[in-house]
């Protein structure tokens, strides 16, 4: 073994030789640098060079290569050995000292080529890495080597056409920041050219510049940087002052997200920097800060303007900034946070004239004297500032959350000394301002003062529970003012949120007392004072700021909707029918969604749906009218979505539980309908007979029983389901529409014998689509019946937009492998209604199918509700469908048949992935043709702006050029139709 690597070394040592040797070679250059790299690379058990053969390797490289005068490609190889060499064999280098610094510096000078760049400037990081020493090689080449760097300083690269780079010019800016910042020894070059560059005119040169700064602070250290203290500061003021642009304070309801200010990259650059110099030296620009004439002028001239409005837009510009520079400067450190306190705030309330309390808890009675005066805008600016730093300061430390109040006792001790009067004074801009910005503020103050954490909240629970009935009396009287009402709610979402997030059980309690427990009664209340939108609008948004308040409002939500239910079912009370749609509407597009995304409790999800079964089962007196329609449909809706959510277990409950009420319906002879005793061969007529006079409530039961049919889960399972079937198919024919959906459900969600999947009922697909085509539900030469369906004929109610619904689930179900099992010839249903004489709605509505057929339906066959959906079904589908409507389109002479194929053309074309379509090179003529007929007809403007695009991905390239010239023409004649 050890004469093979003995063997191996040998070979490697020869090999090496050889292509150090041919360097000196321009002939053989390439081929020497490429056998350089490739055994530099090798791994260690494979067999590496030895440094002795790297070291040779360098000096021939230093002795006999000028790079510069290489071409690009052999350019890059020479950086790629160089910076092999320094990082796999740095020890071998480094004896090469200045040599090696010189070699490399001339090597790098003048390089332009964006790949090669990005192989400098890391070369340099690695050399700098390889020479820390002060007084190394390294230390009389740094101004040499900076300059070399500075020169590319701003980086100004545009991605040339045609040339399929991956660099872009910020790994470009990122790679040369990363050079810049390498080593200390660059900091009396590269400082003095940053803060040159911050007054270019250009903006990202200058966001390069903060950035730069940032970046070299952290390497330099503080003592190096403290030189340059002063000057730091004064660009950093200018940068923030500079790129503020418009109003510097917004009026806008996302006042609480940091004014907009945030937006600018230039000042959160800036801001960034100036946190990054006062944490690494707090006391030398804490010092420049507090000193400033710039802000001390705002505090001196503060008092001149009371109002927002009276503030001329360069005192907003300037208040705005020293309000983002005093926030930023506390929040930097704990040690800053005291400080600045120290500094200002005791300052800020003394121009407000709100007194401390004393130890016995009691202010000066010139207090309520002093809040019934509005306060000084600018001081209420700069002192939420302040408190909302100190808030995040502690919120966002871990370090500081797990150590007593002592580490920030300055700053706790003079909140704590003025918290009831703050409270008061915010409180009093709710009641003594009439402009938006003093509301804004006061709310966003009060917000603050609730949301500092546990031990370190400066306020009583009296004066938190003050606070929230405060936001409380504005949800409930100050409903008539939109922009504070929404304000309130928003501050009671994100204040819920807060303590529930950190657990503080007293606050936890108080809110549910004051909050929760007061916006359920809202709804189960009969005063018609609030508008009972808002009233749903409050009791959402309120359980959205955590799982027990939200379980707490689901369960006031529900005793509301049995309630009013009960008035409807017995008294046919229309005035509570409209209130339960609401309700209803409420809890099944909010409340429940939340419940489920936010891991809520089965038994919450699983007690609606079964409380809302048993209500039905008790109540044998139905006074619901027939026009309540909108009342049905938000219920079913709802038990849509809230079975749904449901797990198996929780399903199979609830499906057992609709399905005993249901059979107990002398309409539905459920028990008849065996499988032994179906009657497979009777007429449409016939059976729907059976069922020609149902109830209300049997119409409830039924509709509300599809609903639970279509949200089951595949594995749900579902009792007598070839009775179930026959049932749904003899109801769709009266022209119920949801009967429609929860059969195609069903069918979807069988398994195959073929497929050996689990099956969770006694009928397989095969079995349920012979029952279906043995009932001939779909005939095309039965007009009657698709006539029935359609609304033509008495007793129905059923229109073209839900023929096209009934049609797309029991026609042609892309979800169900129909192809697979029974052949072209049964299910050509939709395409061979174009070639017989049918009515036009029959005709229309079977070409809108199409669209829904190749798009999710919101209310049954859709993810959400379980359906199994096949990969690539579009495709199939395209490809099954394509090769039977492009004949009958070409020898159809009827001009409205002619018009409905393509219309179902379009539908099909325009969902179907583009990769599809690419491969049928035929269909462009079809798809011109297609766009002149839709083009006469307004109905069919979107579709026809699909097929423009389909068009535009036909004839283009992902660059959006031309595949070719000469299919210009039809790409202009496509786009004239428009």
């Amino acid at each position: 073994m050890s004469s093979i690597k003995a063997t191996r070394h040998t070979t490697i040592h020869s090999l090496m030789e050889f292509f150090t040797d041919r360097l000196a070679d321009w002939k053989a250059l390439r081929g020497a640098l490429v056998g350089c790299l490739a055994l530099m690379r090798r791994k260690s058990t494979a067999g590496m060079v030895t440094g002795t053969d790297a070291t040779v390797a360098a000096k021939s490289f230093l002795d006999n290569l000028q790079v510069q005068s290489l071409g690009q490609h052999d350019r890059k190889l020479c950086f790629e050995l160089l910076e092999c060499l320094l990082e796999r064999y740095p020890s071998a280098v480094a004896p090469l000292g200045d040599e090696l610094v010189y070699g490399i510096s001339e090597a790098i000078d003048s390089e332009k080529d964006p790949q090669c760049l990005m192989l400098t400037f890391h070369i340099v990081e690695v050399l700098v890495q390889l020479f820390p020493d002060p007084s190394g090689p390294l230390a009389s080449f740094a101004g040499d080597l900076f300059e070399i760097l500075g020169c590319y300083f701003p980086i100004h690269f545009t991605h040339p056409k045609g040339e399929d780079l991956d660099i872009k010019r910020d790994d470009l800016a990122r790679a040369l920041m990363s050079a810049f910042s390498s080593t200390p020894l660059f900091e009396p070059f590269a400082i003095p050219l940053l803060l040159e560059k911050l007054s270019s005119s250009l903006p990202f040169a200058k966001v390069d510049s903060l950035k730069y700064l940032n970046s070299c602070t952290l390497t330099y250290g503080a003592e190096r940087m403290a030189k340059h203290a002063e000057a730091i500061w004064l660009s950093i003021k200018d940068a923030i002052y500079t790129s503020l642009q418009g109003p510097a304070l917004s009026c806008s309801s996302d006042y609480l997200d940091s004014l907009g200010f945030q937006e600018n990259e230039i000042a959160r650059e800036a801001l960034a920097l100036l946190q990054q110099v006062i944490m690494q030296n707090n006391g030398l620009f804490l010092g420049l800060i507090i000193k400033d004439e710039d802000v001390n002028m705002i505090l001196n001239t503060i008092t001149d303007y009371e109002r927002y409005n009276d503030i001329p837009s360069q005192g907003k510009l300037k208040l705005h900034a020293v309000g983002c520079i005093l926030s930023i400067s506390t929040k930097s450190s704990t040690t800053s946070c005291n400080r600045v306190f120290e500094s200002f705030f005791p300052r800020l309330m003394e121009i407000l004239g709100l007194s401390v309390r004393n130890s016995s808890g009691v202010h000066s009675p010139n207090d309520n004297h002093l809040l019934s005066k509005r306060l000084n805008f600018g001081v209420l600016y700069l002192c939420v500032e302040l408190l909302s730093a100190c808030r995040d300061l502690i919120a966002g430390s871990k370090e500081i959350a797990s150590q007593s109040v002592s580490a920030c006792e300055t700053c706790y001790c003079m909140l704590q000394s003025f918290s009831t009067s703050l409270t008061k004074a915010f409180c009093s801009t709710l009641t003594t301002s009439p402009d938006d910005a003093h509301i804004h503020f006061g709310v966003k103050g009060l917000q603050i003062l609730a949301t500092f954490p546990g031990d370190f909240s400066p306020l009583l629970i009296s004066e938190f529970e003050n606070i929230l009935i405060t936001f409380m009396s504005i949800i409930t009287v100050k409903f008539s003012e939109t922009l504070i009402w929404k304000l309130a709610l928003k501050v009671l979402v994100n204040i819920g949120s807060f303590i529930d997030r950190y657990h503080e059980s007293e606050k936890v309690s108080s809110y549910m007392g004051v909050v929760v427990e007061k916006i359920v009664s809202l709804v189960s209340l009969d005063d018609l004072t609030m508008p009972f939108p808002l009233k749903l609008e409050a009791i959402s948004g309120i359980g959205t700021s955590g799982l027990n308040y939200m379980l707490n409002i689901a369960q006031g939500l529900e005793e509301a909707i049995y309630a009013n239910l009960s008035e409807v079912y017995v008294h046919g009370n229309l005035k509570s029918a409209e209130i339960t749609v609401r309700l209803l509407e409420c809890y099944s597009n909010k409340v429940l969604p939340w419940i489920h995304d936010n891991g809520g409790f089965e038994g919450v999800l699983l007690r609606f749906p079964v409380n809302i079964w048993n209500q039905i089962e008790s109540c044998v007196d139905f006074s619901v009218q027939v026009q309540e329609k909108e009342l049905l449909d938000a219920m079913m809706t709802a038990m849509r979505h809230a079975v749904a959510f449901c797990t198996e277990e929780s399903q199979n409950k609830i499906i057992q539980k609709a399905y005993s009420i249901l059979s107990l319906s002398t309409s539905f002879p459920l028990k008849e309908f065996t499988p032994l005793t179906i009657p497979f061969q009777l007429d449409w007529l016939q059976l729907t007979q059976r069922i020609d006079n149902l109830s209300h409530r049997d119409e409830w039961i039924l509709l509300l029983f599809a609903s639970v049919v279509i949200a089951v889960r595949p594995q749900t399972h579902i009792p007598n389901v070839k009775g179930i079937l026959y049932l749904f198919m003899t109801t769709l024919l009266k022209g119920y529409l949801p009967a429609a959906q929860a059969l195609g459900s069903m069918v979807n969600k069988m398994g195959k014998k073929s497929s050996g999947s689990e099956i969770s009922s006694d009928c397989t697909l095969e079995e349920a689509l012979d029952i279906i085509f043995q009932m001939k539900l779909w005939n095309p030469h039965n007009n009657a019946a698709l006539m029935r369906c359609s609304g033509m004929t008495n007793g129905s109610e059923m229109g073209d937009t839900d023929l096209c619904q009934v049609l797309r689930t029991i026609g042609c179900p892309r979800y169900m492998p129909l192809l697979d099992y029974h052949g072209l010839e049964k299910h050509h249903s939709l395409e061979n209604s174009f070639e017989v004489d049918l009515h036009p709605s029959v005709m229309k509505s079977a070409a809108d199918a199409f669209r829904i057929l190749m798009g999710d339906s919101e209310v049954c066959l859709n993810r959400k509700f379980h359906a199994i959906i096949r990969p690539l079904y579009k495709q199939r589908f395209f490809s099954t469908m394509m090769p039977i409507l492009q004949p009958l389109i070409m020898k159809n002479d009827s001009s409205f048949s002619r018009s409905m194929l393509y219309r179902a053309f379009a539908h099909i074309i325009s969902d179907t992935p583009l990769i599809a379509i690419l491969s049928e090179a035929k269909l462009l003529p079809i798809l011109l043709d297609c766009l002149s007929m839709l083009n006469k007809d307004i109905q069919d403007k979107h579709s026809l702006y699909s097929l423009l695009l389909v068009l535009s991905g036909v004839l283009t390239d992902k660059n959006g050029n031309a595949k070719s010239p000469a299919l210009l023409w039809f790409h202009f004649v496509g786009f004239v139709l428009l």
